[in-house]
């Protein structure tokens, strides 16, 4: 009997509909990828639609990640109207950009009018306002209202997050009203847990969770069984603000306000978990002096984004340098200082990135905050001068009996307790002062202590050992 390709490809994966497409790993699985590879040189719809259209949103955005960049844009054209474009709110940046600039404005603005507004503006925000302004204007009035005023908020705000659609009802209608009205309206949200209270002007005067409705007899009113709405969010407000909010109250939706507490849309737990996930990558990006690179990223825009603080750092390695050049004589006279300055430098720069990283994560947690801050400074001050002790005594053990000077292990010993507790004060000092004055210390922190780990580092060792040995 003889098959097509397309039909052999379909035959020797009968169990589709169960089939993992991920290996032990997380990874997707090899041969999966060959498939889907084989069927877009082919051209073969069928198979496609049969087995990438079925799979889950974030499923086929990590497909799209993973299959060659020239076959993602053939994937996307090949499935068609079977093309979920929510996929495109789980890939790199730099991949929903190189897929969306290639799509013709027509097939975006009729996937658009089928994804939830917060999808939606995920997409168009990535877009050039010319592309955008025509896609809207192929969109529904109503609709095209709601995603523009979305988009009029700001980048990385809880309006630029939040869902606009919701269901809002008056306080005087009864359980059986709200419920009868929740049946014959189809504009509703795919999913909710609550149902907020309005006045006529969309001001928000409280919400009814859904399992409250279904234990309320139909005759009674709304405003009898409303509660306040638990914290309600600003639309202008951080999403990392928001995404604290959520956290602390253990939140599953939030109703978004505007300046004047209407009521223009609500943030859901599945957005807040993705901005919980951004922070944190951004967070980890910038402390490496990255920004917001992605793998994805070609290199010249890698390059660049890396250029600037690499040139920093130049700086300050040359001021670390001239440190040294100030005991030149010190160290031709004794050349072992030149083979153990590096150790002294090394652990206080690892003992200032260690109390620097917490240091940052906490106050992006707002876990470190005024009221506090003194103690933890006189905290990592002990862990500096207890580090300092420990690995002052073995090292100076270790270069005592290496170049057979236990004075020589007594300097080194010396210099690495000072750089340790210097280290140990500039991981919280600097990033607490780039926070007061408005800098973001996540970005900026790293390069300013090992500078300063540097500098005390070589000037303490140096100093000491020329002071010492009358070098």
């Amino acid at each position: 009997m003889t098959t097509t390709d397309g039909e052999d490809r379909i035959r020797r994966r009968p169990e589709d509909e169960e089939a993992d497409i991920y290996d032990e790993d997380g990874n997707v699985r090899s041969d999966f990828l060959a498939l889907v590879g084989a069927a877009i040189a082919d051209r073969d719809t069928l198979f496609l639609r049969q087995n990438v259209a079925r799979l889950h949103e974030s499923e086929i955005g990590d497909l799209l990640e993973a299959i060659q960049p020239d076959q993602r844009l053939a994937l996307v054209r090949l499935l068609g109207d079977d093309f979920d474009m929510t996929a495109l709110t789980e890939v790199d940046e730099a991949i929903r950009r190189e897929i969306v600039d290639q799509m013709p404005n027509e097939q975006i603005a009729a996937a658009i009018g089928d994804l939830d507004s917060d999808d939606a503006v995920y997409i168009l925000e990535d877009l050039d306002k010319e592309d955008r302004e025509e896609i809207l204007a192929q969109l529904p009035f109503t609709e095209r209202v709601r995603l523009r005023r979305a988009l009029d908020y700001p980048e990385s705000s809880a309006g630029r997050r939040m869902q606009t659609e919701f269901v809002a009802v008056p306080p005087f209608w009864t359980v059986g009203q709200t419920i009868d009205y929740m049946r014959d309206e189809e504009d509703l949200p795919y999913s909710f847990s609550q149902i907020f209270v309005i006045d006529p002007t969309f001001k928000l005067l409280g919400a009814v969770d859904l399992d409250q409705i279904l234990r309320t007899k139909r005759q009674t009113k709304i405003e009898q069984i409303m509660r306040e709405t638990n914290h309600p969010v600003p639309a202008e407000m951080d999403q990392e603000e928001a995404a604290q909010l959520f956290e602390q109250y253990d939140l599953l939706s939030a109703a978004v306000v505007d300046e004047n507490g209407r009521l223009v849309g609500v943030l859901t737990i599945d957005d807040v978990v993705d901005v919980i996930h951004e922070e944190a990558d951004e967070d980890i990006k910038r402390l490496g002096g990255v920004g917001d690179e992605e793998l994805s990223d070609n290199v010249l825009s890698t390059a660049r984004s890396r250029f600037l603080w690499l040139l920093i750092n130049l700086g300050t390695a040359m001021l670390s340098a001239s440190v040294i050049g100030l005991f030149d004589a010190s160290i031709e006279k004794m050349i072992a200082l030149a083979v153990l300055m590096p150790i002294v430098a090394s652990m206080g720069g690892n003992a200032g990135t260690q109390t620097m990283t917490v240091t940052v994560r906490a106050l992006a947690t707002r876990d470190l905050d005024i009221y506090n801050a003194g103690r933890i400074i006189r905290r990592e001050a002990g862990v500096g001068i207890l580090n300092g002790i420990i690995f002052a005594t073995i090292m100076g053990a270790i270069a005592g009996a290496w170049f057979h000077s236990y004075q020589l292990g007594g300097v080194i010993a010396a210099a690495m307790i000072i750089n340790l507790m210097a280290a140990a004060l500039a991981g919280i000092l600097l990033p607490l002062l780039l926070d007061k004055v408005g800098a973001d210390p996540a970005i900026a922190s790293s390069v300013f202590v090992t500078t300063v780990t540097d500098c005390t580092g070589f000037f303490a060792f140096l100093g000491i050992a020329t002071w010492w040995f009358g070098i």
